[in-house]
C-alpha cells in the first residue's frame, strides 16, 4: 500500500497481481507495476527473516483489537443504511471478521477496507453491511484474533422511539390544564383578600 499524506494512493492485489488505484484518476496519470511490488515483497519478507535471526529478538506480542459498531447515518426503520465495525488498536494485521444477523452468518452487502496503520504500531480496519433497519432484526459483529481468547461479538440493534398513546397524552394535558386553571383561582383568591384586609380599618396589623 502506498500513501501520501496520509490517504491511501493504491496498493497491490496479492491474489490478482495486480494495481488497485484509490481513485481511477491517478492510474491515468501515474503508473506502478505490480509485479514491481511483488518481487520488493519477496526481498523484504527474506531481508525480515535474515535481521530476525541475527538480531535473535522474539516475536511481538499479539494485542487485542477494541471494536465497535455504529450506523453510517441517523436510524428510520424501513430506511437503507449502511453498519460500520470498526476494528481498531490490533497486532498482528490477522483478522476475521464476520456479520451476523439474528444469529446467522451475513454475506451479501458485505464489504471491507485494507488493514490501516493506527496508534503505536497497530492497525485498525473498516468493515461495512448494507442493510434495512428493522425493530425485529439484531446484528453482531464477531471478530476472531491472536488476541483473543474467544471471538468478541459486538451487538447493534435499532432502537425504536417509544411513542405516548394519543388517550394517555389526551390526559396529560387535561391534567395540567386543570392544574394550571386551579393555580390561577387560588392567587385570585389570595389577591382579593389581601386588598380586602388592607381596606379594613378594624383589621390589626402584627405587633
Amino acid at each position: 500500500m502506498f500513501q501520501f499524506d496520509g490517504d491511501e494512493v493504491f496498493y497491490v492485489d496479492l491474489d490478482k497481481k495486480e494495481t488497485i488505484w484509490h481513485m481511477e484518476e491517478f492510474g491515468h496519470a501515474f503508473s506502478y507495476e505490480a509485479q514491481d511490488g511483488l518481487k520488493n515483497l519477496a526481498v523484504a519478507k527474506e531481508n525480515l527473516i535474515i535481521m530476525i535471526r541475527r538480531s535473535n529478538h522474539t516475536q511481538a506480542s499479539n494485542e487485542p483489537p477494541e471494536v465497535t459498531v455504529f450506523p453510517k447515518k441517523s436510524v428510520e426503520l424501513g430506511q437503507p443504511n449502511v453498519l460500520i465495525c470498526h476494528v481498531d488498536k490490533f497486532f498482528p494485521p490477522v483478522l476475521n471478521v464476520t456479520w451476523l444477523r439474528n444469529g446467522q452468518p451475513v454475506t451479501d452487502g458485505v464489504t471491507e477496507s485494507l488493514f490501516l496503520p493506527s496508534t503505536e504500531f497497530r492497525f485498525h480496519k473498516f468493515l461495512y453491511l448494507t442493510f434495512v433497519p428493522s425493530a425485529e432484526d439484531v446484528y453482531d459483529c464477531r471478530v476472531e484474533h491472536w488476541g483473543l481468547e474467544e471471538p468478541l461479538l459486538m451487538h447493534w440493534e435499532a432502537q425504536e422511539s417509544i411513542l405516548v398513546p394519543e388517550t394517555t397524552e389526551t390526559v396529560v394535558c387535561a391534567l395540567g390544564l386543570v392544574l394550571g386553571l386551579v393555580g390561577i383561582i387560588v392567587s385570585t383568591v389570595f389577591i382579593i383578600k389581601d386588598l380586602h384586609s388592607s381596606r379594613n380599618p378594624w383589621v390589626q396589623g402584627p405587633l
